[in-house]
This record gives structure tokens, C-alpha cells and sequence, in this order.
């Protein structure tokens, strides 16, 4: 397997598409479901067309790099028998005793620790850090400078954005948002915002 189909054309496609480039991946062509973005290129690989055009094989090697949980989850389910592949910087830190799913990217600098469980399709942005025991679900993105302590659990979903941590132990809801440079001493529930220091319901923000 040397040729990688992209899927998704936004920001996120970028520092794939500069990784896969960098481990001697051949990407022949991006898929994008938004019509304006057919035929433009990006670091000179050619936008194709929607995501339907990716065919549903177990000869097809992709990528999804949409960064938005949701759009990435809805994307996956419409295709079974892809092999998604996972990227692992070679800058990054992964544990000989860590598990994970098809699909992740770990970008340089990240750190995934001892036992850590990661699911399908999770993000470790640059610079993120999981500790032992953690267990991340599916679709879950840990922006840039995330740490999370030992034995965290994060639902499938969640989001950790820039700067935030997760005290050990705790849990993060599925779909739930852990605000930039929060710290979240407490279990965060499911589709709630949290913000702070300690972290607390956005809505309950001075």
C-alpha cells in the first residue's frame, strides 16, 4: 500500500496531506463533497470531486481529514469496506502496550502512553498528550496542547480544544466540549459545553 485517497478538502487536509507526502504516501487526488472546491488543487494534488466517487473496496487505502467530529463520523458510515489508514508522525511518541483503531492521526509531537485505547477515526492534534490507561472513543479530537491525565475516559465525539486538560480519571461525555484552556476536575456531560478553570458549564460563565 503506497497510494492514499484523501477525504475532505478544509484546513485539517493540509498537515495530512504534508505527513503522508513526508512518509512517501502517493496521494493521486482529494475528495470534497462542497461543489466550489471541485477542480482546485492543494500542494498541487487535484480536487476530484465528492466523496461518493471514493470507491467502497477493500483495494481502497483513505484517509478521512475532516476535523469536524460529526462530519467525519457521517462520513465513515457511508462507506464499509475502505481500509483506513492510520498516520503516526515520526516525531510523535505511541506506546509499544497502546491500542488503536483504524483511521487516527497523531501528529508530531503528540505522546499516547501505556494502555491508552484509542477507537477509530480520533485526532491527537500537535503537541497532545494521552496518559496511561486513558481511553479514547471513536471520532474524538484532542486539539493542540491537550493533556489528559491517566485513566480518562473520553465518550465518542468529545472534544477537547486547544490548550485543555482532563484531570486523571475523569470523564468527558460523548459529543461533549471541553473549552480552550479549560481543566476539567470533574465529569463533563454529554453534549454539554464546559469552560474554566475548573471547568463549568459554559452557560454558568461570569
Amino acid at each position: 500500500m503506497n497510494e492514499v485517497i484523501l477525504c475532505g478538502a478544509g484546513g485539517h487536509v493540509k498537515v495530512v496531506l504534508s505527513l503522508l507526502q513526508h512518509l512517501g504516501y502517493d496521494v493521486p487526488y482529494i475528495l470534497d463533497d462542497a461543489p466550489d472546491r471541485a477542480g482546485l488543487s492543494i500542494n498541487g494534488v487535484p480536487i476530484r470531486g465528492p466523496l461518493s466517487l471514493l470507491p467502497d473496496s477493500p483495494d481502497t487505502f483513505a484517509f478521512l481529514a475532516i476535523s469536524d467530529n460529526q462530519q467525519r463520523e457521517l462520513a465513515s458510515q457511508r462507506f464499509k469496506n475502505v481500509n483506513w489508514v492510520t498516520l503516526v508522525h515520526p516525531v510523535s511518541f505511541v506506546a509499544a502496550s497502546a491500542k488503536m483503531g483504524a483511521g487516527n492521526y497523531i501528529a508530531a509531537g503528540a505522546v499516547v502512553n501505556a494502555k491508552a485505547v484509542l477507537g477509530d477515526h480520533v485526532i491527537v492534534n500537535t503537541g497532545a498528550s494521552v496518559g496511561h490507561d486513558c481511553i479514547v472513543e471513536e471520532f474524538v479530537q484532542l486539539e493542540s496542547g491537550v493533556r489528559l491525565g491517566g485513566g480518562a475516559h473520553l465518550e465518542q465525539g468529545a472534544l477537547c480544544q486547544i490548550g485543555s486538560s482532563v484531570v486523571p480519571n475523569c470523564l468527558i461525555g460523548a459529543r461533549a466540549t471541553l473549552g480552550p484552556r479549560a481543566v476539567a476536575v470533574k465529569p463533563v456531560p454529554a453534549g454539554e459545553t464546559y469552560d474554566g478553570v475548573p471547568a463549568r458549564p459554559r452557560l454558568e460563565q461570569p
